[in-house]
């Protein structure tokens, strides 16, 4: 018998927010629970939130990498910069993969939304190029369900576990 689908986690307001320029801090941690934390230079939302796929640089992130690959744990932050409304996803069954030509388009629009936004609270479009330059063939694609998410925007609800919606 096939499993039920994971629950959507996330309402449309935040499923809107994290595909549109957002940024995207990704970790994980060792053995020794030491972080390893890296900056994604693209994501794609899927399947109403059900899956997530975050984009790395295997040349910047190698602990990650590392440490995902180990245990599979990875929290996702979605920050959007000009309203700090910020989510937190959290899984423990993170897959990697080689970055292929069928993620360019999710890379480009990932790429296009960080311009807007970052143009929006003042920095230019070209410190958003410089940030997330990369070359496709050092892109490593991490896929996720997400388990848990949790409100990160700054304020009362900080922290707040952020429950499946029917």
């Amino acid at each position: 018998m096939p499993s039920a689908p994971a629950p959507i986690l996330l309402s449309p307001e935040h499923l809107a927010m994290m595909d549109g320029g957002v940024s995207v801090i990704v970790s994980s941690c060792g053995s020794d629970l030491a972080p390893s934390v890296m900056r994604a230079v693209g994501s794609r939302i899927g399947d109403g939130g059900r899956r997530i796929t975050v984009f790395v640089c295997r040349s910047q992130s190698a602990q990650l990498l590392k440490d995902v690959a180990r245990s599979a744990r990875l929290a996702a932050v979605f920050s959007q910069p000009s309203t700090h409304k910020t989510v937190q996803l959290k899984t423990r069954s993170a897959r990697l993969r080689e970055a292929t030509d069928e993620d360019v388009p999710a890379l480009q629009r990932y790429l296009r939304g960080m311009e807007s936004e970052l143009t929006r609270i003042g920095f230019g479009a070209v410190y958003a190029r410089a940030m997330l330059a990369h070359r496709l063939d050092d892109v490593v694609a991490i896929e996720f369900e997400p388990e848990l998410a949790f409100d990160q925007t700054p304020g009362p609800r900080a922290g707040q576990p952020i429950r499946s919606t029917p």
